[in-house]
């Protein structure tokens, strides 16, 4: 920092903020009228209204990178902390009117996909994709059906049917061709004629 043109007793007051090991520490340093902790504590107040404060870890020397941050700012990590961060962001009060929106106070983080799928082969929870999972394929042979394919979709899923809703424009060929492939058993077509009638062709695989 000193080579960037900070005095070192500026530098060291700097080490000082970001080291503090609590909040009652920084709050010593900085005063308890602080904006910032003013606003730490009341996280923290809330957390524990909502019962989980004890899922939150002070840490004074959390930093972002992005100059739109209004306020505080967070990382978040496995319990065990043997990943790095899953995710991290922060507070921005004036990004989104920044960008011509209104203005329209906001919290939002960012996170990795390589680290989650890491956190949950650790937890044995990775999903088998190579599984098939699905009991049903929906496919609306006109444009102008896809429509009724996603209310059949719909209602099938709020039934618990395990559902595919094939929205490409694709033909009948390579839906069978792909119903085959995953193992579906049944495949919903959704054709023009049919549906004059309110019927839908229905065709099982195995």
């Amino acid at each position: 920092l000193t080579t960037i043109g900070l005095l070192k007793s500026t530098v060291e007051t700097l080490l000082g903020y970001i080291q503090a090991p609590n909040l009652n520490e920084l709050k010593t340093l900085l005063g308890e009228k602080a904006e910032g902790i003013i606003d730490i504590e009341n996280l923290f107040e809330l957390a524990d209204s909502y019962g989980y404060k004890d899922w939150l870890v002070f840490d004074a020397s959390v930093v972002r990178g992005l100059s739109y941050y209004t306020g505080i700012v967070f990382e978040g990590f496995d319990k065990s902390k043997q990943l790095r961060a899953i995710c991290g962001g922060g507070r921005y009060d004036n990004l989104l009117e920044s960008l011509g929106g209104d203005s329209t106070p906001a919290v939002g983080f960012g996170f990795g996909d390589a680290v989650i799928v890491e956190l949950l082969k650790m937890k044995d929870l990775l999903p088998d994709f190579s599984k098939n999972d699905i009991d049903v394929m929906v496919f609306s042979m006109d444009a102008s059906l896809k429509s009724v394919a996603v209310n059949i979709t719909s209602k099938l899923r709020n039934k618990g049917i395990k559902t595919d809703l094939i929205l490409q424009d694709k033909k009948t060929k390579w839906v069978f061709q792909r119903a085959d492939k995953v193992g579906v058993e049944y495949v919903i077509l959704v054709a023009p004629d049919e549906y004059k009638e309110n019927k839908v062709v229905v065709k099982k695989l195995s």
